[in-house]
């Protein structure tokens, strides 16, 4: 009697490990065709090496040479990356005094402009005066390439929306701040019919909270987004179901713990599609926006992978792409 429940017991197991695989593994899959979907970190924009990196690092002190003469979150710069093959660009917000937003990365300013203070102490008149470019260096500050370049070229949120009007984007919150997820929200409220389809918003988790309670369409994506996701994804995954906090969303999913989710990646990719979320599979961990940025980062994309890709080089990747 015990031997042969044992021996239904393990029969049952294994049949169930045959199906997870079978349910699970992208072996089987027909190739689409479709290529990989490309995200251009604050558009086309000067590197830096990542090493030793921390949240007060003043990044335009350490930039790689330049290879090319745009600056990142200005016009030029997302132009260029749509030019050069982006399908989406990232930037940053910061809200001004005068109640619009400021296209920059910085919460000060001392950094990358020849100004002083926080940057969301001031009103949008007083950032267009600046040089964006003024602080960037590759030599431990004996040159200054970008200096005098970069005067005026802070956008508006407004200006960008005027000149992309179709464009995708990605927009970065840079506060924790509830009322700045609020105030964004009014803002994109009042886009024309259609336009939010092809935005996304992440950031902190209480604006990203406060913004999806406003815009309960808009697809967003926060540390509690991303959690409330995948948590049950990995309790449940296995099976083929989607819980409902993966729909209508965006997932920015580290290189690191990609294998361990289920279906990983071709059957992963569909059901997230059939639940109109995009998948954005970031380098490293994720800690600080590491990207794709070179040949030897695209050769440990799985195979056949045809996901979002979150790129600091849209000018090199993309033509690795097309070949």
């Amino acid at each position: 009697m015990f031997k042969r429940m044992l021996k239904r017991f393990f029969l049952f197991l294994l049949i169930l490990i045959v199906f997870m695989f079978v349910n699970n593994t992208s072996l089987f899959m027909k190739d689409g065709g479709r290529e990989p979907f490309l995200l251009a970190h604050r558009g086309l924009a000067q590197t830096f090496p990542m090493e030793g990196i921390m949240s007060d690092t003043c990044t335009a002190e350490r930039i790689h040479d330049p290879e090319h003469p745009y600056l990142e979150n200005t016009i030029p710069s997302m132009e260029a990356a749509f030019t050069a093959g982006a399908d989406m660009v990232e930037f940053d917000v910061q809200p001004t005094t005068d109640g619009q937003f400021a296209v920059f990365h910085d919460w000060t300013l001392e950094c990358r402009t020849d100004g002083e203070g926080v940057t969301r102490e001031q009103t949008m008149a007083e950032l267009k005066k600046l040089d964006v470019g003024y602080g960037y260096t590759a030599d431990n500050g004996k040159t200054f390439p970008f200096r005098g370049k970069g005067v005026g070229l802070m956008p508006t949120l407004d200006e960008v929306f005027t000149h992309f009007p179709d464009q995708s984007f990605l927009i970065h919150i840079k506060s924790n701040d509830p009322n700045e997820g609020e105030q964004l929200a009014a803002y994109l409220a009042k886009l024309p019919e259609g336009r939010t389809e092809n935005i996304s918003v992440y950031g902190g988790d209480e604006p990203i909270a406060a913004l999806k309670n406003a815009l309960p369409d808009m697809r967003v994506m926060s540390m509690a987004t991303l959690k409330s996701c995948l948590l049950p994804y990995i309790g449940v995954g296995w099976t083929g179901i989607i819980p409902s906090a993966c729909e209508k969303t965006q997932l920015h999913l580290p290189e690191k713990y990609a294998p361990y989710i289920w279906g990983f990646p071709g059957k992963f990719l569909t059901r997230m599609e059939k639940a109109d979320t995009k998948v954005i599979l970031v380098a490293g961990d994720g800690g600080w926006s590491e990207g794709f940025d070179t040949t030897q980062d695209m050769d440990r994309l799985p195979e056949k992978y045809n996901g979002g890709i979150w790129t600091n080089r849209i000018d090199v990747i993309a033509p690795l792409i097309e070949k």
